[in-house]
């Protein structure tokens, strides 16, 4: 966890809100796309074969004004979705990085929020919505983040940092013509297991800066470290015949660790 974004804020260490970061190990507000490709262990199965770059507004206990440390994280790269072809979807191009969700965001919605984030319970399913549930002892909650899969086949990032990117639209299936590419779909859940009986109703996400219920600017950052032969492997043989190839396989008889 630190006050960096090299993705909002590049080369302004310590200006952001306090995040949660996943992947490369080595990431600071001074990461380039070289860095990150090329420096740094990995906290994912993989280890170096994906030094991607994920993370997210940190979870704070605000009666202590601490940060709640994550019980587990999944990343998920998704086939194609909203009638976008399986068979169509290509590898992410080196350098891409891009935002979901909006940290500025303070209603159920909003301009980027509409659809990119969701919380819920876990095991149960219950409290699914656009805020922090209240889970029972011994469940977990849930963030889920979900990444828009049509790129506009041009830029690697955009000054919003978000309209390089666009989502499927399931009333007309596939990729817009303005963002004719489509890449796997990136999802995020991470984990917060509840220890007490109330325990999440006194968190809030660091960036949760509104009066109201907790979670509404849930968002996260991505920045591709992948191996191009290993991102290659699992784009052909798993994503495009829409299989399933858990969190280590690569469809090929390999399989990462």
């Amino acid at each position: 966890m630190n006050y960096d974004d090299p993705i909002v804020y590049p080369g302004q260490p310590g200006r952001a809100h306090l995040h949660t970061f996943f992947g490369n190990t080595a990431v600071t507000g001074n990461s380039s796309d070289a860095s990150i490709r090329g420096a740094g262990n990995s906290s994912c199965r993989g280890g170096t074969l994906n030094r991607s770059a994920y993370w997210v507004p940190a979870m704070v206990d605000m009666r202590t004004n601490r940060a709640v440390m994550p019980s587990a994280s999944n990343f998920y790269y998704k086939t194609g979705y909203r009638g976008v072809r399986p068979a169509d979807v290509q590898p992410f191009p080196a350098g891409l990085r891009m935002i979901a969700g909006d940290a500025m965001n303070d209603r159920p919605g909003g301009r980027y929020g509409q659809g990119a984030w969701r919380f819920h319970c876990h095991p149960s399913g219950a409290g699914a919505g656009p805020s922090i549930p209240n889970c029972g002892v011994g469940q977990e909650v849930v963030q889920e983040i979900f990444f828009p899969q049509c790129w506009d086949g041009r830029n690697l990032d955009s000054p919003d940092h978000q309209s390089h990117m666009a989502y499927a639209n399931p009333s007309r299936p596939g990729c817009p013509s303005s963002h004719p590419v489509p890449l796997p779909e990136i999802t995020y859940n991470i984990h917060y297991r509840i220890a007490e009986a109330n325990q999440a109703t006194h968190w809030r996400l660091s960036s949760d800066t509104y009066a109201g219920p907790a979670g509404y600017s849930s968002h996260g950052d991505w920045w591709n470290g992948w191996d191009p032969g290993a991102m290659e492997a699992f784009v052909r043989n798993c994503n495009n015949l829409a299989l399933d190839c858990k969190s280590h396989l690569l469809g090929d008889g390999r399989s990462i660790y």
